[in-house]
């Protein structure tokens, strides 16, 4: 089978270099370009600390040529909403499908996104969360929904570390929307300032301090019982896995169609 080639934005960041890593570790997929908007022409290899493997990381104003002329199959993006709005549509444009992991993402930028994908009939993946465990996770909150109905209250409690740059997560977001396409469309609180008694709405709360890497806690509270069903993830390691996974997957599958982590998993 032919070697996959997969690109990285954001290549020098934790998340990147830790892709880096993997993809070098991993049979049937190897790391074509690099890019960042910091160590210009460095080699990403030594960059991630694995040693030199010939491939600079370039400016992400270049994005489209460089995918271009390393023969780029896939670019992975955990990077911001704003870099990803740009730097997806160019790299669609070049013929390139996409794995994206961007969280904060607006309705606008999804749906242009999207609209890239299908116009220049690539593939992409695009999941707030691609681990494995979390995508098992979604299948459990769906199931629990689906079960209880609307006679249990419904609170979503996530917590990530002190940096994360947007609230609630994505992976929240979509625990959130999963229960809401079940139970025929409930609204979202954030917080809970000033809202009283409660309603029949979903509570979403949010926590930021220290290193935690990601914990969510989906609630179903009755009035005599309650089911917790809770994910953490101990390490970063678990989004890379699978977003590795997926690039792998992607290349191979219909083009113009835009898939989430659990057409990967199925």
């Amino acid at each position: 089978m032919t070697e996959v080639r997969a690109a990285l934005v954001g290549a020098c960041g934790r998340m990147g270099t830790m892709i880096v890593r993997h993809l070098m570790a991993t049979e049937g997929i190897t790391v074509s370009a690099a890019f960042d908007i910091v160590n210009i022409g460095k080699d990403i290899g030594e960059v991630a600390g694995i040693g030199k493997i010939d491939v600079p990381v370039s400016d992400s104003k270049d994005l489209a040529s460089v995918l271009k002329e390393s023969k780029t199959d896939v670019l992975i993006d955990f990077t911001i909403a704003a870099a990803t709005a740009v730097n997806a549509p160019a790299a669609a444009v070049a013929g390139v499908n996409l794995i994206i992991g961007t969280t904060g993402l607006s309705a606008e930028q999804k749906t242009a996104i999207t609209d890239a994908v299908i116009k220049n009939n690539v593939a992409a993946v695009i999941s707030s969360n691609y681990s494995i465990g979390v995508g098992v996770f979604f299948k459990l909150v769906r199931d629990a929904a689906r079960y209880l109905g609307n006679d249990y209250d419904v609170e979503i409690i996530e917590a990530h570390h002190n940096q994360k740059k947007d609230a609630p997560s994505g992976t929240a977001m979509t625990a959130a929307e999963i229960i809401s396409k079940e139970l025929g469309g409930k609204e979202f609180v954030y917080g809970r300032e000033g809202i009283c008694p409660r309603g029949k709405e979903i509570g979403i709360h949010s926590i930021r301090g220290g290193d935690i890497v990601g914990d969510h806690t989906v609630m179903f509270i009755g009035n005599s019982e309650r089911i917790e069903l809770r994910h953490q993830a101990h390490s970063r390691e678990v989004f890379v896995s699978g977003a590795v996974m997926a690039a792998k997957w992607v290349v191979s599958q219909k083009k113009g169609v835009v898939y989430d982590m659990a057409d990967v998993l199925a």
